[in-house]
């Protein structure tokens, strides 16, 4: 793909764009005129396009996809610049505006755990995310300064919402008040996940609990059952009990 001639006042936003993920992409398509998921994978090692080209896309900058060949002959995605005419009026930056003081305030709030699994991870491993994500609420203000409206999430916390999210049928229609209920957003109060009516808890073994762990998949392949399937059981049965002592 050709390369495109944009104008000035596009090409300052672009250049003003300092942290390295939407950097990477916007250097590589302002070189190549396009980047696609391949390259974004197997040149920079981002196992989660999506959540790059977001970054992007959180700094008010127009990208737009579109599909090509890859080298195994498969349709993969590609990308390129929108028309800068619709650049954001409201550059919120995403995570590039998340300054330390607000990381510190959300520890001191939450602890050093990810708000979805709620468990503990080292400071560095823990990312701030707006809990109504950017694309839906971008456009209806300024960066709020209220802390709840924000969460720590690890690493495969925020890919797992970013996928969610952006597969959501919400992701269309941009109704805040659905993101408001969502599981995703207030993991301590919801109603949906995704606009679906189900439930989920994320459990995750650490340190001595991991034996714990391997026992009860052990457990579970004696049964023929998948272990979240027995997980459930255990608890049927417990309450059962419970019921029947009462």
């Amino acid at each position: 793909m050709s390369k495109m001639n944009y104008p000035p006042e596009f090409l300052k936003l672009l250049k003003s764009v300092e942290a390295k993920r939407p950097k990477t992409v916007i250097e590589h398509i302002l070189k190549h005129g396009q980047i696609t998921t391949g390259e974004l994978k197997d040149t920079y090692g981002y196992n989660h396009p999506p959540r790059a080209i977001r970054d992007v896309r959180e700094q008010g900058i127009p990208i737009t996809m579109f599909r090509v060949t890859g080298t195994d002959g498969r349709k993969i995605a590609a990308y390129k610049f929108g028309d800068p005419s619709e650049v954001r009026a409201t550059q919120l930056s995403g995570r590039t505006v998340f300054s330390s003081n607000l990381k510190n305030a959300l520890i001191e709030k939450y602890g050093f755990r990810c708000n979805i699994y709620l468990e503990s991870f080292p400071v560095r491993e823990l990312q701030i995310d707006h809990r109504v994500p950017f694309e839906i609420a971008g456009d209806n203000g300024n960066l709020s300064e209220d802390i709840s409206e924000y969460m720590l999430l690890c690493a495969s916390a925020n890919r797992a919402k970013s996928w969610s999210c952006e597969n959501c049928p919400n992701w269309r229609k941009k109704d805040i008040d659905t993101c408001k209920s969502c599981y995703w957003a207030y993991p301590e109060s919801y109603t949906h996940i995704a606009v679906r009516d189900i439930r989920r808890i994320d459990l995750l073994w650490s340190g001595e609990e991991i034996s714990e762990y391997n026992t009860l998949i052990e457990e579970a392949a004696k049964l023929q059952e998948e272990a979240p399937e027995y997980v459930k059981k255990v608890l049927r049965n417990h309450f059962k009990f419970k019921r029947k002592s009462s």
